[in-house]
């Protein structure tokens, strides 16, 4: 199997993630499903169907961050430096418009775009491996061609 890149924040807080499913969420649906039982009839249950839901939902997720962590390949950017690589926090600006963006170039269990977590095999963040400061990037959006300048590349 391949191996998945995780920055030590990630691999973190899916760690986090996991054991609190283990731990709190496994428990309580366990405990809602067995009260749900002492209700009665289970076929028109909707709090049992419900629960028993939940409990699959759980189970998958636990099943699946199980994979991503014994697959995991945790990468310490703090060690990095030079031209953009996997761990990079990069200040970028969009050549038409001048709006400055700042994403850090991540794994895709750990991506969020919304905070600033570029998954690394997005079409920007694999525009973005290899450049340095200064250079400009050529990018294929679903909008169109758009061009982004490197403002400042940064490992913390």
């Amino acid at each position: 199997m391949e191996k998945i890149p995780l920055t030590r924040e990630g691999h973190v807080a899916l760690n986090e993630e996991l054991k609190k499913l283990k731990s709190v969420e496994r428990p309580a649906v366990i405990r809602a499903i067995a009260e749900a039982r002492e209700h009665g009839d289970l076929s028109e249950n909707a709090e049992y169907h419900a629960a028993r839901e939940r409990q699959s939902f759980i189970e998958g997720r636990v099943k699946e961050l199980e994979g991503i962590l014994s697959l995991a390949d945790v990468i310490d950017p703090s060690k990095m430096s030079g031209s953009v690589k996997f761990g990079a926090t990069v200040e970028i600006v969009d050549e038409d418009t001048d709006e400055e963006k700042t994403f850090q170039i991540v794994g895709e269990p750990e991506a969020d775009i919304e905070n600033g977590k570029l998954n690394i095999k997005s079409p920007l963040a694999r525009a973005l491996i290899g450049k340095d400061e200064g250079d400009s990037v050529e990018v294929r959006t679903p909008g169109g061609e758009k061009s982004y300048e490197i403002l400042k590349i940064s490992y913390a």
